[in-house]
């Protein structure tokens, strides 16, 4: 078996480099896309908890509106 002279190491770990760069650029690549999908995601997700207040206000007033009904109701039937 034939060792490798030190020029045909330092090739054969330049070519290994040079793929592992590859694949780190591959995968890292999305990365700016990502980031701004996730700033709108998180845009998003105020706008969703500004709206569930409104949400929650409107539905505990309609609660409330239905409670007095009920109230009118039961009185009107009791006369």
């Amino acid at each position: 078996m034939q060792s490798l002279s030190e020029g045909e190491k330092r090739q054969v770990l330049g070519s290994v480099l040079a793929d592992q760069l590859a694949a780190i650029q591959e995968s890292v690549k999305d990365v700016p896309e990502i980031k701004q999908q996730l700033q709108k995601l998180d845009q998003d997700i105020l706008q969703i908890g500004s709206d569930m207040k409104i949400v929650k206000a409107a539905i505990t007033d309609i609660t409330q509106q239905i409670n007095e009904h009920e109230n009118q109701l039961r009185h009107l039937q009791a006369i």
